[in-house]
């Protein structure tokens, strides 16, 4: 037996080190929560409806594309939000069949009505379908927000969905409340439009706009005085190319006059378009849109190979860099409203960090002293036993990256409890086998071999309530959960692997008649 002291003496001495290695220096490795540094809570709710809406009107886009590269002759593709229907308007009746054999590609949307004149054909998009696009909005939407605030460098969030369609967002530490909910908010949609040179925006703003066209803003602030002035475009609708197709946006600086601008890549397929959109329209100018806004809106030089093209605006280094994180992480499918904006400040999280710090001193103090006065020499086992099943728990969460909550101190306090409720057992077991007239070998043994089963019952009953909390509770539920499970590996290993050898170390140098305990 005690040749196994060989191999478990060096593992305890390793793992101590080990866990020791891992959180050293505590405050660099281990993260705070909200509760603790401060930050924000952000409730977002995706507007879903909008989602619907975006993909009919692209429906209709590549239908009508379809129906063009078809040599079907229509008069008109609309799409009617409020009714979430598609609308074809043929010239001729003769290409009903046609018309009807490409929207074969779309079984979701499905046929409610024919025109009296048969020149008109409406179809419906199906609930299924609508329902499929809304949960999916937030989806994306909740991936979408998290890969931007991976790239923001916010360290430990808690980005997760809330019902049907909200999203949760705790941001720790962030020191401009105002610049993350921009960066989160912000739809992202860029869009490539052809300028009407046709016609003036002005005389299209008094006689009316013309149909397929629209009227956007650039918004030039001046950086001294803060007064915005504001730029009409009247632009063509169809969207020639989006940001879909784009697989990298990063910050450089004009070589002339040191100013940053956005310099995008597109993938194969978007090059491929923007060259040929650079091919057709030289001499024309092509804005960039980004949520309805007009960044810019150069003339088209030359044709444009290469799948390169940069966004220009007058920004500042750290506005650049935002719309290129914004625009690798790629456009939120719908708009998102915020419902729930809070700041918890950092002194709350500084008195809650001394409070649950000195809780955990002082409650452990008071459990030593008691556990040392009422099982002598044996109770300094288990102090020593408490002592690492601590330092392995802070090892264990450096080591998962684990943010460190207020709950998860509570975690910590319980765990302290259970590690010596554990060392409790096994004494009282040792105790009733020597008063029944075992030798302290055997007695050791015996306490430690019956004790065994009623800790691991215990221990897996509280693991497993600590799992189900982990699986379906939320950041703060989480937190307490983490710390629990670990606490409970921990105080398995030091009460009962750790104890054992370190008992079966004295008895393996000296003979003992009795002991303290």
């Amino acid at each position: 037996m005690y040749t196994e002291l060989k191999w478990k003496i060096p593992l305890i001495l390793a793992v101590i080190i080990g866990a020791v290695w891992l959180s050293y220096p505590l405050k660099d490795k281990i993260a705070l929560g909200l509760d603790l540094q401060g930050g924000m809570h952000l409730v977002l709710e995706v507007q879903v409806e909008k989602a619907v809406e975006a993909s009919l009107e692209r429906m209709a886009d590549d239908i009508k594309r379809e129906i063009e590269n078809e040599d079907i002759e229509v008069d008109k593709v609309s799409a009617d939000l409020e009714d979430r229907t598609v609308t074809l308007k043929m010239v001729d009746t003769v290409d009903q069949p046609q018309m009807e054999k490409v929207m074969e590609g779309y079984p979701f949307l499905v046929k409610t009505e024919t025109s009296k004149d048969g020149l008109a054909l409406n179809f419906q998009l199906t609930d299924e379908q609508a329902v499929r696009i809304e949960k999916n909005a937030v989806n994306q939407g909740l991936e979408t927000i998290r890969n931007r605030v991976d790239q923001f460098g916010v360290s430990e969030p808690t980005i997760q969905a809330q019902g049907e369609r909200r999203i949760l967002v705790q941001l720790p530490g962030v020191k401009d409340p105002q610049r993350a909910i921009n960066l989160i908010g912000k739809t992202a949609r860029l869009e490539f439009k052809l300028v009407d040179e046709l016609r003036s925006v002005d005389e299209a703003i008094q006689g009316g706009i013309p149909e397929g066209d629209e009227v956007l803003y650039q918004r030039n602030e001046n950086k001294e005085t803060g007064e915005v002035e504001k730029e009409a475009f009247l632009l063509k609708k169809r969207t020639v190319l989006t940001g879909d197709t784009l697989t990298g946006a990063e910050v450089r600086y004009d070589q002339d006059y040191n100013e940053p601008y956005v310099a995008i890549t597109f993938n194969r397929l978007g090059a491929m378009i923007f060259q040929q959109v650079t091919r057709e329209n030289v001499k024309k100018r092509l804005a960039i849109v980004l949520d309805n806004t007009v960044y810019s809106a150069p003339v088209i030089q030359d044709e444009i190979a290469g799948g390169r093209a940069q966004i220009t605006g007058r920004f500042t280094t750290e506005e650049a860099r935002d719309l290129a994180i914004i625009l690798r992480a790629g456009a939120l499918p719908a708009p998102v409203v915020i419902l729930e904006n809070r700041t918890v400040g950092p002194s709350l999280g500084k008195d809650s960090i001394e409070k649950g710090i000195s809780s955990i001193l002082y409650g452990g103090a008071l459990v030593m002293v008691f556990i040392v006065i009422y099982y002598r020499l044996s109770g300094l086992v288990a102090v020593f036993a408490l002592f690492l099943n601590i330092v392995l728990l802070a090892g264990a969460l450096a080591y998962f990256g684990a943010s460190l909550t207020l709950p998860g101190i509570a975690g910590i306090i319980l765990t302290v409890g259970m590690a010596i409720d554990a060392n409790v057992l096994v004494f009282e077991r040792i105790r009733e086998e020597l008063r029944n007239g075992k030798t302290v070998r055997a007695g050791i043994e015996a306490g430690f071999a019956k004790a065994f089963r009623t800790i691991v019952d215990a221990n897996i009953t509280t693991f497993i309530a600590a799992v189900v909390l982990f699986q379906f509770g939320t950041g703060p539920i989480k937190g307490f959960a983490i710390t629990l499970c670990i606490g409970i590996a921990a105080s398995m290993f030091t009460a009962v692997f750790v104890s054992r050898a370190i008992f079966d170390s004295f008895m393996s140098r000296k003979k003992i008649a009795k002991m303290s305990i």
